[in-house]
């Protein structure tokens, strides 16, 4: 595993949002309430993207057909048609002034 440099601490804030390709990842950075969360940055129920979702009460909802995900460790909360597999979620790692992910 490699760690990857994903920000500076320093530009982080509440309702910060910004995707990342690592190989072939698509990660989302949100910061919400105080809390990092790292998540794959695509619905895993159709693939539709995550940077414009919903958030509220620590749950992420998919602006295509309203899924609902925990982002706490991505498991479904409401599924509007066909049930779906959880949200992937990833650790985030501190390292200096940086966060980043190891993969």
């Amino acid at each position: 595993m490699r760690f990857y440099r994903l920000e500076n601490l320093i530009n982080l804030h509440d309702g910060y949002r910004r995707e990342f390709k690592i190989d072939q990842s698509q990660l989302l950075l949100i910061q919400e309430l105080g809390e990092l969360y790292l998540i794959e940055a695509f619905c895993p129920h159709r693939g539709h993207s995550l940077a414009a979702a919903s958030i509220q009460n620590n749950t992420v909802r998919c602006p295509l057909h309203g899924y609902q995900f925990a982002l706490r460790d991505g498991s479904l909360r409401v599924a509007s048609e066909e049930s779906c597999r959880a949200l992937r979620r990833y650790d985030v790692v501190y390292r200096d002034t940086d966060v980043g992910v190891m993969l």
